[in-house]
């Protein structure tokens, strides 16, 4: 929880950069809705917790070193879920590919902190473990990479709709054990500064 709130305080500075900074550093503001713990591939985990989460993430400019690898952009985000269930709050890349007038595909990757349940608090194996299991995702570490993937289509100079779909787990790199994640996908409006 305390590192929630860490990364919490860390978006919210963002976010206050954003309302004074000028454009060469803060590029995009993005609030949107996203179903929380959907069915995408393996449905095992899913619905085991309620939503919607509501996100609010603040896109930077690239900076000059990672032209390298594409030249992404940093972000900060934070996620609210609104039943009271998993929330979080990532930092990380994007890239932005267009692939028609309007309209881009942008894959992210990023690093996540958040407040869910990493493992049940009873012995394995007993009936209040299991039941425990059955309720809710065990994330397996209270850090998670955040992957996902989005369809953006701008509507005038500065503002824009974007469809997301994003994957949050610990892949067996940052911790081992229980790896379940969770994965989301919603619709966000972004404004671009400067435009």
């Amino acid at each position: 929880m305390n590192r929630l709130l860490v990364c919490s305080a860390l978006t919210l500075s963002a976010v206050s950069l954003a309302q004074t900074a000028e454009a060469q550093l803060v590029e995009e503001a993005r609030i949107g809705v996203m179903q929380h713990n959907i069915c995408v591939i393996d449905c095992k985990n899913a619905d085991k917790e309620d939503g919607p989460t509501v996100e609010g993430e603040i896109v930077f400019a690239s900076p000059e070193f990672l032209k390298y690898i594409w030249a992404p952009r940093p972000y900060a985000l934070a996620s609210i879920n609104v039943s009271g269930d998993t929330s979080y709050g990532a930092v990380g890349l994007m890239w932005n590919w267009d692939f028609a007038e309007d309209w881009s595909l942008e894959p992210s990757l990023g690093y996540a902190i958040h407040d869910g349940a990493v493992a049940s608090p009873f012995p394995q194996g007993s009936p209040e473990s299991n039941a425990f299991s059955q309720e809710n995702v065990l994330y397996g570490s209270e850090d998670l990479f955040r992957t996902g993937l989005a369809v953006n289509r701008d509507i005038g100079e500065n503002w824009g709709l974007q469809l997301q779909y994003e994957h949050l787990s610990h892949g067996q790199i940052l911790g081992n054990g229980r790896n379940q994640g969770v994965d989301s996908i919603g619709l966000r409006a972004y404004y671009r500064f400067g435009g």
